[in-house]
């Protein structure tokens, strides 16, 4: 199984907003996922714009997962200090939800 951690949409019209999601490659962006390891707000300003559980990013990545190019830039702002890395980003929502 081929395993990619991308971006989720779920805000509405004009209100975008993203979680960022474990899933098969061979599911639709709105179809189910293995679990969810971050979101990300667009529409908000400063340093609190998203938050990324890195540990089980880390743990995805070890067992294969390939990363999309906007996670790469979240997680290259994480490393600069910008953002959140927190452990409770993954309970934001539940799994296959």
């Amino acid at each position: 199984m081929s395993v990619k951690i991308r971006m989720r949409r779920t805000g509405s019209n004009k209100q975008p907003f993203f979680r960022v999601v474990v899933t098969d490659v061979r599911r639709s962006n709105r179809g189910t996922f293995l679990e969810n390891v971050g979101w990300y707000d667009p529409k908000k300003k400063g340093s609190n714009r998203f938050s990324l559980n890195t540990d089980r990013i880390a743990f995805w990545v070890g067992r294969g997962a390939i990363v999309s190019d906007t996670v790469r830039s979240l997680l290259r702002k994480i490393k600069k200090g910008e953002g959140t890395k927190s452990p409770e980003a993954a309970q934001a929502a539940p799994v296959g939800a």
